[in-house]
């Protein structure tokens, strides 16, 4: 065994001499993936989560009172009522400006609204219909209308339907105040004069209110956490796939043969060619984490340990791939049209040129069958949604288990002579 060791250790250092020895190569493996990582990082940049304001709708197609005063209470509250749209001086008198476009609540006319809604560039929004003050006054039911679009996200909708119940509520203390007012005194003139009351603005500021404090900033999405690890992975696999020419290139010139008669055992070459693919990957990875973190503000997350050990897998994986490619191409052109044709149909196809997340899941579960799969799910479970070492547990026993089925494949299938 430590001969087998010592013989494919020598043959490894002899790997990574030619290896570095040719600028092509060398510049394919390491400079090359960032040209990649640059170009796709600034044409994406921006792109991600924003601390943008959430802004909501009301419209209002009463003319009475009521719905007047408790649009103009919204806006001297501090809310960031703005008014948009034309025609509505009068059913929003003194609206504030501070709103508008950033968010908080806007105010718009009804037809506008509805066309918004149709056109899809607006949720929904919440509506006084007609006659709801009328309705109130003669002690009838005055619904709210609420109008959502049909692809409005979760988060716009419970943010109307929580708007529309407060407002409800509001105007559900006044009718319960004014009741309890006839109750007591046996008056409908002192019901009607607790709605005046409420219609003019009276008492509506709560004796119970709460302000918002937000704790710091939502930080913009840095784009290299996803496009690093992605062309990381593709690279990888492509360089291994360089290293089946190399084997082939070997075999042809009878090099493996000569190794052979001069003592050296197949397990040894094999041994050794993996070690030379895995001592390339793992340069591979360790320059393009230094110069991520450094030059590209990479975070690895919660757990940067995580971040290393699947890397490692991913390496030793990609080397397995390399001597497993090797061992079946008959010749050096063979070797270096299939490396690049499986490099070009395995990295789109497991999350390299684009976030597994943001893909149908039809893709996500055909990504399960590559290794660059498990592999970028992984990076994107640890550096964009801060997931833990347990939490990528599936993804490092998928490498693994990739890794040793193309090793024992490659011992099978490896072949010293040329034929």
């Amino acid at each position: 065994m430590s001969i087998v060791l010592r013989q494919a250790g020598l043959l490894a250092v002899k790997d990574l001499q030619i290896f570095f020895r040719d600028r092509i190569a060398a510049f394919f493996a390491f400079i090359f993936p960032f040209m990649f990582v640059i170009g796709f990082t600034l044409a994406l940049s921006g792109q991600g989560p924003s601390d943008d304001r959430l802004q909501l709708t009301i419209a209002n197609q009463d003319d009475g009172a009521i719905s007047r005063n408790i649009i103009r209470g919204l806006a001297e509250s501090g809310l960031g009522l703005a008014e948009s749209g034309l025609g509505l001086a009068e059913s929003g008198r003194g609206l504030a400006e501070s709103g508008g476009a950033e968010g908080g609540i806007v105010l718009r006319d009804y037809a506008e609204a509805r066309a918004a809604v149709e056109a899809g560039e607006l949720d929904g929004f919440v509506a006084f219909p007609a006659g709801f003050s009328d309705r109130l006054r003669r002690g009838q039911p005055a619904p709210l209308q609420l109008t959502l679009a049909a692809d409005a996200g979760p988060g716009p909708e419970v943010a109307l339907r929580g708007l529309a119940a407060n407002l409800a509520g509001q105007v559900s203390e006044t009718l319960l105040a004014g009741a309890a007012v006839r109750n007591l005194t046996g008056r409908p003139a002192a019901e009607q004069r607790v709605y005046a009351l409420a219609a003019a603005g009276a008492g509506r500021t709560p004796s119970v209110q709460f302000e918002t404090v937000q704790v710091g900033e939502v930080e913009p999405f840095n784009i290299a956490n996803v496009t690093l690890p992605g062309y990381l992975t593709m690279f990888l696999f492509f360089a291994a796939a360089m290293q089946a020419e190399s084997i082939a290139r070997e075999r042809r010139s009878n090099t493996l043969e000569r190794l052979l008669s001069h003592g050296a055992r197949r397990e040894s070459v094999i041994l050794g060619k993996f070690l030379g693919t895995a001592g390339i990957g793992l340069t591979q990875i360790a320059l393009m984490w230094l110069v991520g973190l450094l030059a590209f503000g990479v975070e690895l997350g919660e757990s940067p340990a995580a971040v290393i050990l699947l890397s490692l897998l991913m390496g030793l994986a990609s080397a397995a791939f390399g001597v497993l490619l090797g061992s079946i191409v008959s010749n050096q052109r063979t070797a270096s049209t299939a490396g690049v044709l499986i490099s070009l149909v395995l990295a789109p196809l497991g999350g390299c040129w684009w976030p597994l997340f943001i893909t149908p899941q039809w893709l996500q579960q055909l990504a399960r069958l590559t290794p660059h799969g498990w592999a970028n799910g992984g990076f994107n479970k640890l550096m964009v949604f801060n997931a833990g070492l347990g939490d990528v547990t599936a993804e490092m026993a998928a490498l693994a288990i990739f890794g040793a089925a193309f090793l024992a494949l490659a011992w099978w299938r490896f072949r010293m002579a040329a034929g």
